[in-house]
């Protein structure tokens, strides 16, 4: 774990099964803009010493707070209590529907699998979607973390960022 904060984040960021480094990287870039945890849960496509993984987190990288847990299990022994969203293409519910509080957690799949459905059916109830045009099959992964972070971190602070 690198750059762990003593206070509680406004998100925490979890990134079920990611597949490419280069978009870890660039969300923990994110993670750090927006005051966020990240979280990996594995199994992973990369290894978490991954160059490529640094070189898109730039030098941003030694302030990410961020943790690697071993399987969904693991990952709510760690959170057990959180209020979790689960954002999918296959969702009917918007992102910008829901009042995120601070401490959320916002869930992640990887970039070829999305998650899987037995996760989603948990909670059916907590699945968000990105609107995308229809000719476009999903947003990079990190571009939807930073345009559902930036969506929870404008409704708990505006345009002020501490």
């Amino acid at each position: 774990m690198a750059g762990a904060t003593e206070s509680e984040p406004l998100l925490h960021v979890v990134l079920y099964q990611p597949d490419i480094p280069q978009n870890a990287g660039n969300i923990g870039r994110s993670c750090v803009a927006v005051g966020a945890k990240l979280w990996f849960v594995r199994p992973l496509g990369f290894r978490l010493d991954d160059r490529y993984l640094r070189r898109a987190g730039m030098d941003y990288w030694e302030q990410v707070d961020w943790e690697a847990v071993d399987d969904w299990d693991a990952l709510l022994e760690r959170l057990p209590t959180a209020n979790r969203w689960f954002f999918t293409k296959t969702a009917t519910r918007p992102y910008t529907s829901v009042e995120y509080q601070r401490g959320d957690v916002m869930v992640f799949g990887s970039e070829a699998q999305g998650l899987p459905a037995e996760l989603l059916a948990r909670e059916p109830d907590r699945a968000l979607r990105i609107p995308v045009r229809p000719s476009v099959r999903r947003l990079n992964l990190s571009n939807a973390v930073a345009v559902a972070a930036y969506e929870a971190l404008r409704q708990h602070q505006g345009d002020h960022i501490e």
